[in-house]
């Protein structure tokens, strides 16, 4: 009788198998894995299924169920009809061009977008994308649930080649051309409100009206979206200037897209001594792993805005901290059972470090109202917790 180790030599492929991944690696493109990437300055080869350039942009943080991957479009050119089973979130990192979709109802609809628009794929939908430029590359970010609907059916023709429509994932026709409908939903004592923009097309991030969200930090703006009834979620957070957002932890799988500004997030695990560090600017996306801590720093003279994308809408949640989230927890205290860490809560290190980028890019804090800076600044280094004076970095330099 053979035993169970000879057994298992004996039939490969019979255990342990992620369909996704071997997809991935099946499709010929570079896969790049980091804690977070440069978007803008990945290497992409030619994908045959969009009929153009592409590759997959995987991180450690990613979890079971998100991905990502970019599509390049040459000057004058564009991508080979496709569709497929998983929803799709598309983030343009640079280019203008056209967006063709053929509708379940057999009407075709087309829109334009530009640099730092953002639109959604109405599930199963036929796509066709074309670069609107003979001089100029377009390179768009596409946040997916792929992992997800690849291991789950493990059959590759069924999610590529499925026949199945969804007239109920279009929308009305006006969500493609920018419009939408602004839902606000109420959550009680205590907790801020929810602003939720539904459409299929935001025509640019940078723009796009934000709400209050005091919640994450004096002067924070928010807003959530609902993308082609999807299951997947996005928002956009803004982090004004002279100040940073709380810290706070959830589930894996939400890749931060830096949109406009500069700055940094800082990372780390209950009893971490040391922070990770994660700078950036746009065109960078990371996903910070499953409850780890993450904070996120504006450190220029203006505004900075960042995009969302994770598994788990407002409108249907999906997972159960996900629904957490959306009644209010990702905004509650750790004090009180939630998962922020308060300014009064954080570790003293961390002011201190944003205060010394300030200074050195000539920016003023505006968080006097919150910290004594200047004793701050005097306290000896022995005196901070834990004496690090340079987080480790583990995303590329800026």
């Amino acid at each position: 009788m053979s035993s169970p180790e000879d057994n298992t030599a004996e039939h490969p492929g019979r255990f342990l198998n992620d369909p996704y991944l071997s997809w991935a690696e099946g499709e010929g493109i570079p896969i790049h894995l980091n804690f977070g990437h440069d978007l803008l300055s990945l290497e992409t080869q030619r994908w045959d299924r969009y009929g153009a350039k592409g590759c997959f942009a995987h991180t450690h943080g990613r979890g079971d169920f998100m991905a990502n991957y970019i599509i390049e479009v040459e000057p004058g050119k564009s991508t080979t009809p496709v569709t497929h089973l998983y929803e799709a979130f598309c983030y343009v990192l640079e280019g203008y061009g056209v967006t063709k979709l053929w509708l379940p109802n057999g009407q075709e609809q087309s829109f334009e977008w530009g640099p730092k628009s953002l639109f959604a794929i109405p599930l199963n939908c036929k796509y066709q994308i074309f670069n609107g430029s003979g001089r100029e590359s377009v390179r768009i970010s596409v946040t997916n649930d792929a992992p997800l609907t690849l291991n789950l059916y493990h059959n590759v023709d069924f999610v590529f080649n499925n026949p199945c429509q969804f007239p109920e994932r279009i929308g009305e026709p006006n969500q493609f051309t920018g419009e939408g409908e602004l839902v606000t939903i109420k959550r009680g004592a205590g907790v801020a409100q929810l602003n939720i923009w539904e459409t299929n097309f935001v025509p640019d991030l940078t723009g796009f009206k934000l709400y209050e969200l005091n919640e994450r930090g004096k002067g924070s703006l928010n807003v959530s979206f609902v993308l082609a009834d999807g299951t997947m979620h996005a928002h956009v957070s803004q982090i004004p200037k002279g100040r940073y957002k709380k810290a706070h932890r959830h589930a894996a799988g939400t890749h931060v897209h830096a949109i406009d500004g500069e700055g940094y997030s800082l990372l780390w695990h209950e009893g971490d001594s040391e922070f990770k560090e994660f700078p950036w600017k746009h065109g960078f996306m990371y996903t910070p792993p499953f409850w780890m801590f993450h904070q996120h720093f504006n450190t220029c003279d203006r505004p900075a805005r960042y995009l969302a994308c994770s598994l788990g809408s407002r409108r249907y949640p999906f997972i159960s901290l996900r629904k957490k989230s959306a009644e209010g927890g990702g905004s509650t205290s750790i004090q009180n059972g939630g998962r922020q860490i308060e300014y009064e809560d954080q570790d003293p290190r961390i002011h201190r470090k944003w205060l010394e980028a300030m200074m050195a890019n000539g920016v003023p804090s505006d968080m006097s109202d919150t910290f004594d800076e200047p004793a701050i600044l005097a306290l000896p280094q022995e005196k901070l917790t834990g004496v690090i004076q340079q987080p480790r970095s583990i995303g590329p330099a800026v």
